[in-house]
């Protein structure tokens, strides 16, 4: 045996983790510690005990206090021996008694006033709620099998009797909980107790405001249960929110029921609220009725139901989801279930659900005290509310035609929104732990003193008891950083149910157009203007037959996705393209929940399948691309430094000439669609596509040079005889490129030290041809068009030139064209500084001192009345020619282009290689009036940005603005026109190349 003063030393207690030793060790002397160690309990295995406890020094005390009591007279002595033998022995009961002392102050003084109630923690507390009604109503001695139990007990001494009696049943459920190791997987068990022991209370309240208002028997009385308590995930200390419904007993009238129902349910609140000498249980709150505390206590069940018909706001439905009936006339109870439980479902109709739900969770956040806004469990945010608002919303937005999810428990209905596709399993799985630990905190936080409280404490000591309360190592530090993590992962899963935009689209439909019955689709699919209203049935029941989570998942999507298909020109190829994608990456782990849950990404995917063919192709030759549709970020154009590195990286992976080659037009053609689908869906402006483009491109040719180099030198077992440049010509070296561009260049070459000329000449061609086939090279991706025309001689001189015969042709044999195309000369691929030396040839070939002759400005005009009478296809209408028509974009090409020629040499602003740069820059140097600029510049914008919709529209190369209306009316659409705009879009294009014409006829052709 110990004695308690060998293990009283300030040394011992506080390595076992007692925060004050000095104070426990004036404690271990006390005489009540001294007889207990008489009875052959050993104090120091004691102690150790305790410190295992959330705060060993409370419990020591509230131990101390406890034997104390067990000394009193009054005290039976079989109670004294029963605590005093539990702690003698290391067992299960003593381990709930310790964790109860160290864990729950307010329940250690229920025991010093109660210690008979030992005996409480000897028993699980898994009694049915039956057990627990019929054990309450005892206490009030009110007969549990009577229809109508009536209390026998005077009004004080019932109350008394019922708050001990429930406190001893909290107390059996609390020793559980504090002894359990892992409270966190237990926790919806124990909230279900509690929601059982509210219930049983509630019951013999009324028993109690039976035995006190007068003419009691005239009403029937029953009590729904709302909240968590109606949805048996009761806290410890809450408020228990409550709906009464009253009905007349047989042979009374409405009004006396009415009138005694609301005495009955006053004083069934004030029979739990009211403080009496045994304090008190808890509110009983009746707010959550109809008109809230503006209206009546009770209502019959006909008010109830045509209040909810006519009058009842979204919140309300919201709160009846919950609603369960809990104590009182069980009949009428049901009753009232059956009668207003359906109106729950119905409510996802109401056009406001979503919307209102939403405000109502940002007003609850806006009315939460700054100062604790980042210590609420409940209210704020990461909070439990953020779970519970998002599992409701989803609840009742997909509740109407999923039976399954009409549960009213938090958790319960997580996991069956999880089964049934509505949330990822991983994001469940993440909501469901971490929405058990917020509550196992908020227990922790309620049994210390039994009050309700959902703050989160500031004080280390405070923090610290928390901690070991709910088993997170660490002390206060540990606790603090855990609750953050919480935090934050609740907070992104909330947003990204609670405010995604399927929910509310799906708000917005009608039952049967969510369901997708065959009728109800095919009517829907012929007034969304579906061509093929069979073929797109065809196409859902493909997607979305069977009971795989993949289909589930489906009939999620589609009835949304198809009225958002239909707001782009073709529904029909969208959704059709939507089924090809989904059945590349239907198995995949990420593509339908980045659809269900990621923004807007299935609202985009839609948009953009629906309306530009281009898109299409590209997403279903490259279905991982719809990665990048959940964030705005991963849709914008990549920086050509990135581009250049990812390159790199990518060809030293590749060892052989095939698989470089598929990497290089993997590169372009990626960057190519990222670029459209960020144009298609309004997040890349025109000039930053055709920027984007020409990187992309220009990426592509570098990477190109680079395969084709150690392929040449490869095959021909010879060293490098020449360093190669690429000068990117026309709109690439204008950094105007569209979707369906070739890349006009020319190629140049320097002969390394000691290689003969014509030896690099010919390794020069070989790159060169090589080059172009690493790009034109069958496959899925589509084929860059490497145009050398422009080069000296044109289609007759050599791909590939060196920079000395470069030198030599531009000094002897320049013609007034090629002195033209080299205005928006720009290397763009190979050797930097061969690049740079060949824009130091060739500057003064088209920056001439003194500017461009009058015999070369004839040379220019003349040639450029020859491509208009030439050029142009045959049976095209010149006025719809979007390229040579007039006042298209060769004609402000060439206007912009003759005054660089005619000025730039002594105007170095003029030097600028796009066609809206030289405008701008012409304005400048007061060559050009600024009206007759700015009608130039908006014509080829307007005209440019025509000729990329087109492209985007039928998914290949196009000059000509076509007649027929539905392709007008998709070009317009995405060239930013709204909806019905073909004709407007057709005359605004054309007007603008009205009155660029007229500038040209005057400025170009003088």
């Amino acid at each position: 045996m110990t004695t308690p003063r060998a293990a009283s030393t300030a040394g011992t207690l506080a390595r076992l983790g007692f925060t004050d030793p000095p104070a426990a060790a004036r404690l271990l002397s006390d005489p009540a510690l001294a007889r207990l160690a008489g009875t052959g309990a050993d104090v120091e295995e004691l102690l150790a005990a305790l410190a295992r406890t959330p705060d060993p020094d409370r419990g020591l005390l509230a131990l101390v206090r406890l034997l104390e009591a067990l000394g009193r007279p009054a005290v039976p002595a079989g109670v004294r021996a029963g605590v005093q033998g539990l702690l003698a022995e290391d067992g299960v009961v003593r381990r709930r008694l310790l964790a109860v002392l160290g864990g729950s102050v307010a329940l250690g003084e229920h025991l010093v006033r109660h210690p008979e109630h030992w005996e409480a923690l000897r028993v699980g507390p898994h009694r049915t709620a039956a057990q627990v009604r019929a054990d309450l109503l005892a206490a009030v001695g009110a007969d549990p099998q009577a229809p109508v139990p009536v209390a026998s007990s005077e009004r004080g001494p019932g109350r008394d009797a019922l708050r001990v009696a429930y406190r001893r049943r909290l107390l059996t459920l609390a020793a559980v909980d504090l002894a359990d190791p892992e409270p966190v997987a237990s926790v919806d068990v124990v909230t279900g107790h509690l929601a059982d022991l509210a219930d049983a209370a509630l019951e013999a309240a009324l028993a109690l405001a039976r035995a006190v208002v007068p003419g009691a028997p005239a009403a029937r009385l029953a009590v729904i249960a709302m909240g968590k308590c109606g949805a048996q995930e009761l806290n410890y200390v809450s408020d228990v929110d409550v709906v009464h419904v009253v009905a007349p007993a047989q042979g009374c009238d409405e009004a006396t029921a009415l009138r005694v129902g609301a005495q009955l349910a006053a004083e069934l609140a004030s029979a739990c609220s009211a403080a009496t000498a045994e304090g008190t249980l808890w509110p009983v709150d009746a707010g959550l009725r109809p008109e809230g505390r503006d209206g009546p206590l009770v209502r019959t069940l006909d008010s109830h139901v045509a209040y909810y018909r006519r009058w009842a706001r979204t919140w309300e439905f919201q709160a009846l989801l919950k609603a369960r009936p809990a104590a009182g006339d069980a009949e009428l109870g049901a009753a009232y279930a059956e009668a207003v439980g359906p109106m729950v479902w119905s409510a996802a109709d109401r056009p406001d659900l979503v919307p209102d739900t939403q405000a109502m969770r940002r007003r609850v956040e806006e009315h939460v005290p700054a100062k604790e806004a980042d210590r609420q469990l409940k209210l704020g945010r990461g909070g439990l509310r953020d779970v519970e608002f998002g599992v409701q919303l989803l609840q009742l937005v997909h509740g109407r035609t999923e039976p399954a999810l009409r549960v009213a428990a938090t958790l319960e209905a997580l996991e069956r929104l999880s089964a049934f596709g509505y949330v990822g399993r991983h994001d469940a799985a993440a909501l469901d732990r971490d929405y058990r630990f917020l509550r196992v905190l908020e227990h922790r936080l309620q049994l210390h003193r039994l009050r309700r409280t959902q703050l989160v404490p500031e004080d280390d000591a405070d923090l610290r008891r928390l901690a070991r309360a709910a088993g997170v190592p660490g002390g206060a530090d540990g606790l603090r950083a855990e609750w953050a993590a919480v935090r934050r992962r609740v907070r992104r899963l909330h947003e990204l149910f609670f405010y995604r935009p399927l929910l509310a689209a799906a708000a917005q439909l009608s039952t049967d157009e969510v369901q997708l019955t065959p009728d109800a689709a095919r009517a829907r699919l012929a007034a969304l203007g579906y061509r093929d209203p069979a073929g797109a049935l065809r196409h859902i029941a493909a997607l979305s037959s069977g009971v795989s989570r993949r289909a589930a998942i489906q009939r999620q999507l589609l009835p949304v996705m198809l009225g958002w298909f239909a707001d782009g020109a073709d529904p029909d190829g969208g959704l059709l393209s939507f089924r090809r994608i989904s059945e590349r990456l239907g198995g995949t782990h990420w593509y339908l929940k980045m659809l269900r849950d990621e923004g807007a990404a299935a609202q985009r995917m839609a948009a953009a399948t629906a309306s530009s063919r281009f898109v299409a192709a590209g997403l279903e030759r490259d279905a991982e691309a719809t990665r990048w549709l959940g964030t705005d970020a991963d849709l914008l154009p990549r920086d050509p430094r990135a581009l250049a590195v990812e390159a790199s990286h990518a060809l030293a992976r590749q060892e052989e000439r095939a698989a470089a080659a598929a990497v290089v037009r993997r590169l372009r053609a990626r960057e190519l669609l990222r670029t459209a689908l960020g144009d298609v869906l309004g997040l890349v402006e025109p000039e930053r596509a055709r920027a984007a483009i020409s990187a992309a491109t220009a990426a592509a040719l570098d990477a190109a040079l680079a395969v084709a180099v150690r392929a040449v030198v490869e095959r021909t077992s010879r060293e490098a005889l020449t360093r190669v440049a690429v000068v990117g010509m026309g709109r690439l070296g204008g950094a105007e490129m569209g979707y369906g561009s070739d890349a006009d260049v020319l190629f140049v070459h320097d002969p390394l030290p000691g290689a003969s000329a014509a030896a690099a000449q010919e390794q020069a061609l070989a790159i060169v041809g090589e080059l172009r086939r690493v790009l034109t090279a069958p496959g899925p991706e589509p084929a860059l068009e490497v145009d050398a025309k422009l080069r000296p001689e044109g289609r007759d001189g050599p791909l590939a030139r060196s920079l000395a015969s470069y030198r030599e042709y531009y000094g002897r044999w320049a013609q007034p064209w090629e002195a033209q195309a080299l205005l928006r000369a720009v290397p763009v691929a190979g050797d930097p500084a061969l690049g740079a030396a060949f824009l130091e040839l060739v500057d003064p070939v088209r920056f001439p001192p003194g500017g461009a002759g009058e015999a070369v400005v004839r040379e220019v005009r003349r040639v450029k009345a020859r491509v208009e009478a030439e050029r142009l296809p045959r049976g095209v209408d010149p006025r719809r020619h979007l390229k040579l028509g007039p006042g298209g974009l060769a004609d402000v090409e060439w206007t912009a282009q003759l005054l660089q020629m005619r000025h730039a040499a002594e105007v170095p602003a003029l030097r600028a290689t796009s066609t809206t740069g030289a405008l701008a820059a012409a304005v400048g140097a007061g060559v050009l009036d600024g009206d007759d600029a700015a009608v130039l510049d908006a014509a080829w914008r307007t005209v440019s940005r025509a000729r990329d919709a087109l492209v985007l529209r039928a998914g290949r190369p196009t000059d000509v603005l076509p007649s027929d209306v539905g392709e007008l009316e998709a070009a317009a659409r995405l060239a930013g026109h709204p909806a019905g705009s073909a004709n407007a879009f057709d005359e605004d294009v054309r007007r603008h190349m009205r009155r660029a014409r007229r500038v040209v006829e005057r400025v170009f052709y003088g």
